[in-house]
Order: C-alpha cells, then structure tokens, then sequence
C-alpha cells in the first residue's frame, strides 16, 4: 500500500513563494505519475499539476502554468511544488497524489486515477 505525507504549507503574502514536499512510501516510487490537487472552501477539488515517472514530462493547469513548477526526487522519493508569485485565489488545502497504474503512457488529470492521497497541506495566500 502506498503512502503519502504532505508538508510545507503555510501563510504567505501575495507575491510570496512556498515549496510544497510529497514524500511516498510503499511502492516503487520511480513506477509512478505523481500530481498536485487543491480545494478550496465551498468548490470542488482540482487539477493543478502532474509529472510522469520519469521527471520528463509535466501538466499543469493554465492559471498556474508560469508560477508553479513541479519536480521529484527518485533518489528522496519526494514531489515537489515550488509555488511562486502566489496571489489569493491559489488560497486551498494542496493534495499529492500517486497514480494507482504503474508507467502510464500519458499524463492524466482525472482524480479516479490516483489511488494514493495524501492528508493535505493548507496553502493561506493573504492580500
């Protein structure tokens, strides 16, 4: 079973930068697209951004795309979202995710195909 530990939330001001961490455990963490989600109060969990086993390929959503960059570490079996220029409406709990099927051939933004969550890191971006 996969296991996931979100950290590196915060307060920020707008304009201000976090570095959200994922760390994995249970599975061959190399096998697998990892990804970023967030809700916010009131709206349904989103997209915000994903990368492929490999570190070769990445998605993100367009209201991020310039701002955020997602990498990993296979040595440190650890995700990384460095957020920056953060304005208020990025204001969520930040959700990692782990694709349930090993070696995807394309990156996926639907939820259904993460089997592994993490708890949540609340991300609190002030104007």
């Amino acid at each position: 079973q996969g296991q996931l530990v979100d950290s590196g939330g915060g307060l920020v001001q707008a304009g201000g930068s976090l570095r959200l961490s994922c760390t994995a455990s249970g599975r061959t963490f190399s096998m697998y697209d990892y990804a970023w989600f967030r809700q916010a109060p009131g709206k349904e969990r989103e997209f915000v951004t994903s990368i492929n086993y490999s570190g070769t390929t990445t998605d993100y959503t367009e209201s991020v795309k310039g701002r955020f960059t997602i990498s990993r570490d296979n040595a440190r079996n650890t995700v990384y979202l460095q957020m920056n220029s953060l304005k208020p409406e990025d204001t969520a709990v930040y959700y990692c995710a782990a694709d349930r099927l090993a070696r995807r051939t394309v990156l996926t933004r639907r939820p259904q195909e993460y089997g592994y969550w993490g708890q949540g890191t609340q991300v609190t971006v002030s104007s």
